[in-house]
């Protein structure tokens, strides 16, 4: 069997959901038989690997102190021995090391669901689960969601964006541009999940405080146009090339949106499954609604690039039954187990295909030619280079 490194935590505001993910994947796969190497970082990017970080008591009993923890951060990258897997060497002259044949993924947020993990597993050329590097960044901005989804005719809620220095610069310039949209707005950062930092607003006296918090944790903030008579529609997407469509999941809440509260505290977590009074499955919708939704659901993971893995939200204007896509996750919380569940496919199935199509996905790459020769280097000393003794010609 191979062994299989499980990543989480990391710097983001979605560190303790990312723990949660974590476990339950490492959990899950040691079901399988497989050997797992959990691979922890901290709040403050240290690396960290133990088996006993595989434990959730690791991480909830407040005796443990795991940034105290020094064993835990004696594995460096062997970066000469890592090509085509991640080899950890033990710190010493005689150290043991550790080696991962595939990576899973468990992050949410930034450094580590934004395609930035995803590039070091693409230059190390080591198999892994989910999205590429490419859609996973454009996942996480909301805003290049919605304009790729708009260059592909999906329907998507209207929506203004800008950085914090455009905020600075022409605080008034913009409020204008926001008053002229259909209210309730909706003020998201850009790049974070699980509902942290949003605010539904409903006038102009609470704009711009929401605004500064939004920005407090990102540079880039959407203000998006609410929908009528909602619905709150969750389709997961599984495959690369071959898509499986989930039920549809219809979320219920009580306060002004689908808050952190909502969905990770909550009676236990709408979000992971635990709340059931919260989550409808399969949601109150007739078949042939239920189906154009997950038609959507394929067009935007494939209009995006995702592959193995995402889930794509959806508004629904029960009214009008008109049907906006909003966002799509590349790296849903617990990999939206309880879902799958509901739709057929058990955790244990579930992450036997999801390694099996990163096996897939990095098995494909290799049908390409990633080198080049030419002779452009036995030309660097032509006088046409204008280089000559290694210096450049003044």
């Amino acid at each position: 069997m191979k062994t299989i490194g499980v990543f989480f935590g990391s710097r983001s505001t979605e560190h303790d959901v990312s723990i949660i993910t974590g476990q339950l994947i490492i959990s899950g796969l040691c079901g399988l038989g497989y050997d797992v190497v959990p691979v922890y970082i901290t709040r403050d990017g240290e690396w960290m690997i133990d088996e006993s970080l595989g434990k959730l008591a690791s991480f909830t009993d407040p005796k443990v102190r795991i940034e105290e923890k020094t064993s835990f951060k004696q594995y460096l990258l062997d970066l000469q021995n890592s090509r085509g897997k991640m080899v950890f060497k033990k710190k010493g002259i005689v150290g043991k090391s550790i080696t991962i044949d595939l990576a899973f993924p468990a992050f949410h947020g930034a450094y580590g669901e934004d395609g930035t993990i995803q590039g070091l597993f693409e230059m190390l050329d080591v198999p892994y689960v989910g999205c590429d590097v490419a859609s996973s960044a454009i996942s996480m901005d909301k805003a290049l969601t919605k304009q790729l989804c708009e260059v592909n005719g999906i329907p998507t809620t209207k929506y203004g964006v800008f950085r914090k220095k455009d905020w600075d610069s022409n605080k008034k310039f913009i409020v204008d541009r926001i008053q002229k949209m259909k209210w309730p707005v909706f003020v998201k950062p850009v790049h974070l999940g699980s509902s942290i930092g949003i605010a539904k607003v409903k006038d102009e006296k609470d704009l711009e405080n929401k605004i500064e918090v939004a920005l407090y944790y990102d540079d880039k903030v959407l203000v998006e146009e609410g929908v009528d008579n909602l619905m709150d529609v969750t389709c997961c997407i599984i495959g690369n090339d071959d898509l499986t469509a989930s039920e549809l999941q219809e979320s219920v809440f009580q306060a002004e949106l689908f808050d952190f509260e909502e969905k990770y505290l909550k009676d236990g977590g709408a979000q992971l499954g635990k709340a059931e009074s919260g989550l409808v499955i399969p949601a109150r919708l007739d078949r042939g609604m239920t189906k154009k939704i997950q038609e959507m659901a394929k067009k935007v993971y494939t209009s995006v690039g995702c592959c193995g893995i995402a889930r794509v939200d959806f508004l629904l204007d029960k009214k009008t039954n008109e049907v906006f896509a909003n966002e799509i996750n590349p790296l849903p919380g617990t990999v939206y187990h309880h879902l799958w569940e509901k739709s057929g496919v058990p955790l244990h199935d579930l992450l036997s295909k999801l390694i099996k199509f990163a096996e897939e996905k990095h098995a494909a790459k290799k049908d390409f030619t990633h080198t080049f020769k030419s002779a452009l280097l036995s030309g660097l000393n032509s006088s046409k280079m204008g280089i000559k003794g290694g210096k450049l010609k003044q």
